[in-house]
């Protein structure tokens, strides 16, 4: 087995039984905000494209999906891999691309191929990417990798009865806007990323002790930001304010943690072949390459940023003119009111008014009337702002997910008076009938079994209220403070209530 990283999450495997192009991005995403880093645009994406015969992509997150990608250097008689998701909004995305041919998999269900193991496992719940997530295992007969890119699954003991893992792709850099777009003082914003970080960290840590691979590779990450209104949310920040921790930072932290362990650098065109004893390591770059790309970042960054400027001034020039505010309200109300209308839990779940601030434009989102109205004064727990543009251009695209447009873009900022809402993220990435119905469908089946289990001294559901992990392996207590580590949501068990966000309470007890 022959691994050639792409960049990101970007893998080109080879194996005798077949080849398999995984998450080919090279195009910036979110409104031209990320770029994969280091810089993958020079390698030979033709090439790759002609020679897989099968595409995976984990899920529609657009650093995963690139459409333009796809469309021009892919050819479109390989067999695409298709995790089981509750939608068929991927496999429609990809047909309209030109692809043909889909091996439709079952979720945690091996299936062999020409000599060719492979299973995919597709988390389906409303915090999974844009309704989905998945992660990808293979066996070409000699080595067994898993390639895990954003996907969090619940049972790692499962996926390892596909077999004991040679090459593990672990994702281990931030991918989300907190708290860089918040509205804090400046030590908050810090102390929050340091903690952001070190969850980030300690996930990372929990998957490989749990996964036990012979070689480990992190993946997935970390974007980079080369429009200059973005650039300072780099790394780690100017003062340690964002979260984009790179390769040799992580991998310098795991050794420290786990000097064990056998974790290599994969860059663009790295080629890995790992096996059960020893994994040999080809980089295109030179040493001293390698130690500007991190050594000297920002003096690396601008440079790719001057590389980069016909593609950000292209991508600002395709967006949409700021609309009239009679016709945002209008189209807004239109779109959103009849899902509105559905959202009975999302609604409930939000519990009140929450403002978007469109340029000069405050609208509000009152999830308790199901309306979309001019903002009236009121006091809303929840305000997003942002430009004018973006939001018209989601309106004239009928951008279904927001969280794959607006939000991940970083470009707005945002303030909530209490803890993170789940509900109303979830909202902005349901802006469809199809999306709302399979949400709402997921809160009622997701109910809570009745199942208890005691837990150092505390006898508390078995299920935590976030995404239903099994608490009798992800949960830790310390004082009265349960931590469910899958996802580091936490909960105070005197009182049940989360911690993390509104409306995830959680059934709880002295077990004595």
């Amino acid at each position: 087995m022959r691994v050639t990283g792409l960049g990101h999450a970007g893998l080109f495997i080879e194996t005798a039984a077949g080849s398999v192009l995984c998450d080919p991005w090279v195009n910036p995403a979110f409104f031209g905000s990320w770029f994969p880093f280091p810089d993958n645009t020079d390698l030979d994406w033709a090439h790759y494209g002609r020679a897989a015969d099968y595409l995976y992509v984990s899920h529609l997150h657009r650093d995963h999906f690139d459409a333009e990608n796809l469309r021009r250097n892919v050819r479109k008689d390989l067999t695409v891999l298709l995790p089981a998701f509750a939608t068929d909004e991927l496999e429609r995305e990809l047909r309209a691309l030109g692809f043909t041919d889909f091996l439709h998999t079952r979720s945690g269900t091996p299936v062999e191929r020409d000599g060719l193991r492979i299973m995919i496992t597709a988390l389906t719940g409303p915090g999974d990417g844009p309704i989905g997530d998945s992660a990808l295992s293979l066996d070409d007969g000699h080595s067994v990798l898993l390639n895990q890119n954003d996907a969090h699954p619940l049972d790692i003991a499962a996926i390892r009865e596909f077999g004991e893992v040679d090459a593990y792709f672990v994702q281990f850099s931030g991918a989300i806007w907190y708290p860089m777009v918040y509205q804090l003082p400046d030590s908050a914003k810090k102390e929050f990323a340091a903690r952001k970080r070190q969850g980030q960290f300690d996930r990372a840590l929990r998957y490989i002790d749990a996964v036990g691979a012979k070689h480990v590779f992190p993946n997935a990450g970390p974007p980079c930001f080369l429009d200059d209104e973005l650039f300072d949310h780099n790394g780690t920040g100017r003062d340690g304010e964002s979260i984009f921790v790179d390769q040799l930072e992580f991998l310098r932290e795991l050794g420290r943690a786990r000097p064990e362990v056998a974790a290599h650098l994969l860059l663009p065109g790295t080629v890995a072949e790992p096996d059960s004893t020893a994994c040999k390591l080809t980089h295109r770059y030179t040493g001293n390459e390698i130690e500007r790309i991190f050594g000297d970042k920002r003096a690396y960054l601008r440079d790719f940023a001057r590389r980069q400027r016909p593609a950000l001034a292209a991508e600002r020039a395709s967006r949409a003119p700021a609309l009239p505010r009679e016709r945002l309200l209008t189209e807004l109300k239109q779109w959103w009111e009849p899902l509105l209308t559905r959202a009975d839990r999302i609604c409930a779940g939000v519990g009140g008014p929450a403002r978007l601030d469109v340029g000069e434009v405050p609208i509000v989102i009152d999830f308790p009337a199901r309306e979309v109205r001019l903002w009236d004064g009121e006091r809303c727990r929840y305000t997003l702002s942002t430009s004018a543009d973006l939001v018209a251009t989601n309106i004239a695209r009928r951008e279904v997910d927001w969280s794959n447009s607006l939000l991940l873009s970083m470009r707005f900022t945002a303030s909530r008076i209490g803890p993170y809402n789940e509900f109303l993220y979830v909202f902005f990435k349901c802006l469809s009938m199809e999306r709302i119905e399979y949400v709402e469908n997921y809160y009622d089946s997701c109910q809570d079994d009745g199942q208890d289990i005691v837990l150092d001294g505390w006898r508390v559901q078995r299920r935590c209220p976030h995404l239903r992990a099994d608490l009798s392996r992800f949960g830790q207590i310390e004082g009265e403070v349960l931590t469910c580590t899958l996802h580091g949501w936490r909960y105070d068990l005197s009182t049940g209530r989360c911690l993390t966000s509104d409306g995830h309470d959680i059934r709880a007890s002295p077990a004595s």
